[in-house]
């Protein structure tokens, strides 16, 4: 008899993505861009200066030709649990800007608290925090198009992928008005979620067998950035090649000393 899914453990959101899926369009990148109100300047080619909360990377198994294999790993927040809650970046913020979740797993960022110290950018070990070096200046008449749901960040505070946390807040609400106390799978997804064609990211509550990613995580080949950190995060990527594995926990053996990863 099979045991009844305990439906009172907290939420965790999270991510599985399959690398070998991803062909590196970068909709997921756009999509993030349009959904969160993330500005840009005219001038993209300076990448220090520049905001991206979904970054695509290319990884090579540094092998010459015919033997050469490319990878693309999209890389947003890891949304970190750390060890209960204490990830990285949430220990060090002298201004309790960032904090960790219980509910949802998600870890949040408080704009307006913000006094740009930058200390989460130097704990968190997969600089997926930016931080803001301008006031945003949208071209004439796009500051019409911006998300009213997503406020725009202020110069001098640091941001960061947020699993479009405010379509969680729509969705409960949704919920609430219909008498239930639950949000279903499909009514909170993010955006690059949604926006990726080849179907590679699929979003979810990581505690919920009935959700896509449960099944996904426990993939035998499965795996998460960095691991041995200790940084418990929330963003599972899979692969079937054993070189795009050991890249990602950042080990290989001495016959592949290293890999090469750039920035797409």
């Amino acid at each position: 008899m099979k045991k009844a899914a305990d439906h009172t453990k907290p939420k965790r959101y999270g991510m599985v993505i399959d690398l070998d899926k991803c062909t590196g369009c970068g909709a997921c990148m756009v999509a993030c861009f349009a959904e969160n109100n993330i500005p840009f300047k005219k001038d993209e080619s300076e990448k220090l200066l520049s905001i991206t909360w979904m970054r695509v990377y290319k990884l090579s198994n540094k092998k010459k030709y015919p033997d050469t294999d490319i990878c693309y790993l999209p890389r947003p927040c890891m949304h970190c649990e750390g060890h209960e809650g204490h990830s990285p970046c949430v220990s060090v913020c002298p201004a309790t800007v960032t904090d960790y979740s219980t509910e949802t797993g998600i870890v949040s960022q408080i704009y307006t608290r913000c006094f740009g110290c930058r200390y989460c950018m130097a704990a968190c070990p997969y600089h997926a925090r930016y931080f803001n070096w301008w006031d945003p200046v949208w071209p004439k008449g796009m500051e019409k198009m911006l998300s009213p749901d997503v406020s725009v960040r202020m110069r001098g505070v640091v941001e960061k992928c947020s699993f479009c946390y405010h379509r969680y807040q729509r969705a409960k609400d949704k919920a609430y008005v219909e008498g239930r106390t639950d949000v279903e799978e499909e009514e909170y997804q993010t955006a690059c979620t949604q926006a990726c064609p080849a179907r590679a990211i699929t979003f979810g509550d990581l505690n919920n067998p009935k959700h896509k990613v449960y099944e996904l995580k426990q993939d035998p080949h499965a795996f998460r950035l960095l691991e041995r950190l200790g940084t418990n995060p929330k963003v599972y990527y899979v692969s079937s090649r054993e070189w795009v594995r050991k890249s990602g926990d950042n080990y290989l053996k001495h016959e592949e000393p290293g890999h090469i990863a750039t920035k797409h």
